[in-house]
């Protein structure tokens, strides 16, 4: 009898009767996202900031499940408005390096001693300076939205599992981690209400040391039983691997990840724009290799493992093309993907920037959405 195709409450990949995976890949899902976040570090103009922010969140709208974790989007929209709100606060308590001549209110000065000189409390406020701070901290609150939107749509017990087998120890620690916590939170609701329907304290010192010496000890019986099974089916097995093969493993992962961070120290400065991006790449190159030949130590097999189909390069393939097109319109037209404060000038829409933005939206049309 062919199954439903309908996931179950745990957010596990559901298939159809042909076999076809109902929900993408957790890595497209992941590219995408920082595509889009690429997108948002490469301009400042707000017009552009908001539509990657309405891209995001329309494919989270159109493709999120039902399952716990795809809740957290609106977690990440508060804290980007917090980000936001932040860097206002401060460019008005601590003052900000713009200059402007349009002042909407000048605060008491409070005097520093000269060792903090360059740093000043109070002062004038210009709309120069809060006009670049809202700029400055919209591009950060964007980047954290398209984070978020990634936790929310992509599976993390199935990213994880789809980890390279380097990094499976790395893997089983984080998601016994993913699941000991929501435990230990329940642990502690449970616990309290019991004092509360007994009338006892369940704040204050004496009320934490009374809950929180039984969510301990419930961890430490959970840790010991979790060990046992994890041993009893043969977790930590290593295959045995020649002496050079772990040398060479050793020599291409921190090679490379030595490449890819002068790569991107190239890329972040004005001299190394010529050697960043393709020591970037031999870096990621041999990192990526060290990864595979590490792989060769673990002796695992993946139950249904997540297949990387048409739909999967696609998704991920419209994130790349955003930052790219991004990045090409900023380096063509700077004035418009960066707009002046000093003067202020008012931002406009530039249209094939925002047209490649739109982009951001073929997963909503392409993945598979939930029945």
């Amino acid at each position: 009898m062919a199954r439903t195709g309908l996931p179950d409450r745990s957010g596990v990949v559901g298939r159809t009767g042909t076999g076809r995976p109902t929900t993408l890949h957790p890595g497209a899902w992941w590219l995408w996202s920082l595509g889009l976040g690429t997108a948002a570090t490469r301009t400042t103009n707000p017009l552009l900031l908001a539509l990657l922010i309405a891209t995001s969140a329309y494919v989270v709208a159109t493709c999120r499940s039902r399952a716990p974790w795809s809740r957290s989007y609106s977690a990440f929209v508060k804290l980007a408005l917090a980000v936001l709100l932040i860097r206002l606060v401060f460019a008005v308590a601590l003052g900000s390096p713009i200059p402007g001549t349009h002042v909407i209110v000048t605060l008491p000065e409070l005097p520093l001693p000269h060792w903090a000189q360059g740093i000043r409390l109070g002062g004038k406020v210009t709309a120069e300076s809060l006009v670049f701070a809202f700029y400055d901290g919209l591009k950060l609150a964007t980047l954290l939205i398209c984070v978020g939107a990634a936790n929310a749509l992509a599976n993390p017990s199935r990213l994880l599992k789809s980890l390279p087998g380097a990094l499976y120890e790395t893997g089983v620690a984080v998601v016994v981690a993913l699941t000991f916590a929501p435990n230990l939170i329940a642990d502690v609701q449970r616990l309290r209400a019991a004092r509360r329907l007994r009338g006892r304290p369940d704040k204050g010192v004496r009320g934490l040391l009374h809950v929180g010496l039984p969510v301990l000890e419930g961890a430490l019986e959970r840790s010991v039983a979790l060990a046992a099974a994890m041993d009893a089916r043969g977790y930590g097995r290593t295959a045995q691997v020649p002496p050079a093969v772990r040398r060479t493993t050793a020599a291409l992962t921190l090679g490379g990840l030595l490449g890819v961070c002068a790569g991107t120290y190239g890329l972040l400065t004005a001299e190394g724009g010529t050697y960043g991006l393709p020591l970037l790449l031999a870096g990621l190159g041999a990192a990526l290799a060290g990864l595979r030949l590490g792989g060769r130590r673990s002796l695992r097999t993946r139950y249904r493992p997540d297949r990387w189909d048409v739909r999967a390069w696609l998704v991920a393939g419209s994130g790349a093309a955003v930052a790219a097109l991004l990045t090409l319109a900023a380096a063509d037209d700077p004035a418009a993907l960066h707009p002046g404060v000093v003067p202020l000038v008012s931002p406009t829409l530039p249209l094939w920037p925002a047209a490649a933005v739109l982009l951001g939206l073929l997963p909503s049309f392409l993945a598979p959405k939930e029945p």
